[in-house]
C-alpha cells in the first residue's frame, strides 16, 4: 500500500445526458489519510466517486489516481438465491479458486497457472479479510442471495481489500450493517495506510476521519479534523455569514435613503432654481444654460447614491450566498397525543418465520404511550418483521396479538406511502381531507414546501424531500398516528434530512418504534426504551 497514493481531479466538469450540471470545472486534491466527503443529497457525491473509479466519463478535465484502486459503490448487486453469484464471484476469485482445485486435482494444464499467478494464497487471504468483517462464517460457494443486505455490503468490501489497493473510495459503507459489523469495519478502516475517500451520512464514522472534505455550490473545501470539528467550522463560519448579511441589510438601507434623499433635495434645487431665475429677470439662453448645469449636476448625484444603491445589494447577495439552507422543521404536533401509560400494543408468545427460517418464538412485547422504543440487533434476525407485526401488515405464526384503537403508521425503507404521481399538496389533500386547504398550504411551508414546491409532484423529489413529504402527510393525517414505526429511516438521508426528522420526532406526541444502527440519531431523538432482538428474544437494553 503506497504512502503517496493520490486522487487528483483538473477542471472537471460532467453533465447529465438532458445537460443538467453537475460539476463545472472541479479541481482539488485527496493524499494519504482517511476523508470524509459530505454534501446535501443531489450534490454529486456519488457521482464524484464514479468519475474517479473510472466509471462514468467526464465531459471536460481529468481523473489521476496514484495507485491501484478500490471502489465500494452503493448499487451492489442483489439477486434471488437462484440466479445470484457466489461469494468466491463476488469476491472476483472463483477462476483462481477453480484453477487451484484442477491442479490439486491433478490437470497440469500450463492456462490455470497463469490463471493463479502469485495468488496461490487467495483463498487464504478471503477467509481472512472474511473473518475481519464478521462473515467467517460465511462458505465461498454461498449465493449471494442467500445473504442479509449488510452481509452484501460487508463481503463487496471484503472484495476490495482483496485488490490491496492504495486508494479506497467508499459510497456509504455503513448503510444495512448491523452495530457489530460497523465495529469491525470501524476497525479496519483505523489501521488504513493509503488514502481513504468515504462518502456517508453516518457520524460515527464520519467521526473517525482525519479530515471532512465538503461539495458545497460546485466547490469541494477541506476541513481538518473530524466530523466535530467540521460542525464547528461551519457553525462559526454561518455565525460570521450571518453577522455579514445583517450588516449588508444594514447599509443596503442607508444606501436606499440616501438616494431617497438626494433626489428629494435634487427636487426641490430644481424647483427652487426655477424660481429665483424667473424672479432674477434674466435672459432665457443663460437662465436654460444655469437650468441645465443644476440638472447634471442632481443626475451625476443620482447616478452616485444609485450605483452605491447597487454595489450595497450586490454586496448583500453575496453575503446571502454564504449562508446555508440548513433549515431545521419547527413542529407543534398536539394531535398525536398519548395519555401516559395507555397501553397501543400488546403481544404475547409471538412466533414469526421469513423465507421459512423461525426468526422468533414466545416473544412477548407491551408498547405503552408515549413511548420511544428503538429496536437494535443483528442483519437478518427479524427487526423489520417484527415492525410488521406491530403495524398489522402481518400475522404472527402463532402468538396472540390486542392493538388499541387509533392509527398506526409504517415508514418503511423505501419511503413507499405516498402515490408518486400526485404533488406534495394533493398527497396531503388526500390524507387530510377535512383540513381546509389555506391550512394545509401552510402546514406544508412549515415542512419547508413553500409557494410552486408544494406542487411538485413526489415522484421527482430528492430523499431528503421525499422524507419531509412523507411526514407532512403522515402526521397530519386523519386521525393522526398514535404508534409511529420507523425502519432504518436514516438510509440514505443527508445530515440536513437527519437533523430535520429528528426535528419533527421531537415535535411527536405518540409512540414511536425505530429501527436503527445509528446511534448519535438515536441520541437525537431521545429514545427512552431500548430493546435488542437477539435469539428470537427481545432484551432490554
Amino acid at each position: 500500500m503506497s504512502q503517496h497514493a493520490t486522487v487528483t481531479c483538473s477542471h472537471l466538469s460532467f453533465a447529465w445526458p438532458d445537460d443538467t450540471p453537475v460539476f463545472s470545472d472541479l479541481t482539488f486534491s485527496v493524499g494519504p489519510g482517511r476523508t470524509g466527503l459530505v454534501a446535501p443529497n443531489g450534490a454529486g457525491k456519488s457521482t464524484l466517486l464514479k468519475l474517479i473509479a473510472g466509471r462514468h466519463r467526464p465531459a471536460a478535465g481529468s481523473v489521476t489516481v496514484s495507485g491501484v484502486l478500490g471502489h465500494l459503490p452503493q448499487d451492489l448487486p442483489l439477486a434471488t438465491a437462484g440466479t445470484a453469484p457466489t461469494v468466491a464471484e463476488v469476491l472476483g476469485i472463483a477462476p483462481i479458486v477453480r484453477a487451484i482445485d484442477a491442479i490439486e486435482a491433478g490437470d497440469a494444464d500450463a492456462r490455470h497457472f497463469e490463471v493463479i499467478g502469485d495468488d496461490w494464497d487467495v483463498e487464504e487471504r478471503s477467509r481472512a479479510e472474511l473473518d475481519r468483517l464478521g462473515l467467517g462464517d460465511v462458505a465461498l460457494d454461498r449465493r449471494l442471495g442467500t445473504l442479509s443486505g449488510g452481509q452484501v455490503v460487508a463481503l463487496g468490501l471484503a472484495g476490495q481489500l482483496l485488490k490491496r489497493p492504495d486508494v479506497l473510495l467508499l459510497d456509504e459503507p455503513t448503510n444495512n450493517l448491523d452495530r457489530r459489523m460497523r465495529q469491525r469495519l470501524h476497525d479496519v478502516l483505523a489501521d488504513w495506510q493509503g488514502c481513504l475517500l468515504v462518502v456517508s451520512h453516518d457520524r460515527e464514522l464520519l467521526d473517525r476521519m482525519d479530515r471532512i472534505a465538503e461539495l458545497h455550490q460546485g466547490e469541494l473545501r477541506m476541513y481538518g479534523g473530524n466530523f466535530t470539528a467540521y460542525e464547528e467550522s461551519v457553525r462559526i463560519g454561518q455565525e460570521a455569514a450571518e453577522r455579514d448579511v445583517r450588516a449588508a441589510e444594514q447599509e443596503l438601507k442607508r444606501e436606499q435613503r440616501a438616494l431617497r434623499l438626494a433626489r428629494e433635495r435634487a427636487d426641490r434645487r430644481a424647483g427652487n432654481a426655477a424660481r429665483n431665475l424667473k424672479d432674477a429677470g434674466l435672459p432665457r439662453i443663460f437662465a436654460g444654460t444655469m437650468k441645465r448645469g443644476a440638472q447634471e449636476a442632481a443626475g451625476r448625484s443620482g447616478r452616485m447614491h444609485a450605483a452605491r444603491v447597487d454595489g450595497a445589494r450586490a454586496r448583500l447577495d453575496e453575503a446571502g450566498r454564504a449562508v446555508r439552507d440548513d433549515r431545521r422543521l419547527v413542529l407543534d404536533l398536539p394531535d398525536t397525543d398519548v395519555p401516559a401509560g395507555r397501553t397501543l400494543f400488546t403481544g404475547t408468545g409471538l412466533a414469526a418465520s421469513h423465507g421459512g427460517r423461525e426468526l422468533f418464538a414466545g416473544l412477548d412485547l407491551v408498547i405503552r404511550g408515549p413511548e420511544r422504543i428503538a429496536v437494535t440487533g443483528a442483519n437478518g434476525v427479524g427487526k423489520s418483521t417484527l415492525l410488521r407485526l406491530l403495524g398489522g401488515d402481518l400475522e404472527p405464526d402463532r402468538g396472540e396479538v390486542r392493538r388499541a384503537e387509533g392509527r398506526v403508521a409504517h415508514l418503511t425503507q423505501r419511503l413507499d406511502l405516498l402515490d408518486r404521481e400526485l404533488t406534495v399538496a394533493q398527497n396531503l389533500a388526500a390524507a387530510a381531507p377535512a383540513t381546509p386547504e389555506a391550512e394545509r398550504l401552510n402546514l406544508l411551508a412549515r415542512y419547508l414546501f413553500r409557494g410552486a414546491q408544494a406542487h411538485v409532484p413526489v415522484g421527482v423529489l430528492s430523499g431528503g424531500e421525499l422524507l419531509r413529504a412523507t411526514l407532512a402527510c403522515v402526521l397530519h393525517a386523519e386521525p393522526a398516528p398514535r404508534l409511529l414505526l420507523l425502519d432504518e429511516p436514516t438510509n440514505n438521508l443527508d445530515l440536513v434530512s437527519v437533523g430535520q426528522l429528528e426535528s419533527a420526532l421531537a415535535a411527536y406526541r405518540g409512540a414511536f418504534v425505530v429501527v436503527s444502527h445509528d446511534e448519535r440519531f438515536l441520541d437525537g431523538v431521545s429514545v427512552t426504551r431500548r430493546l435488542e432482538l437477539c435469539d428470537g428474544l427481545l432484551r432490554e437494553g
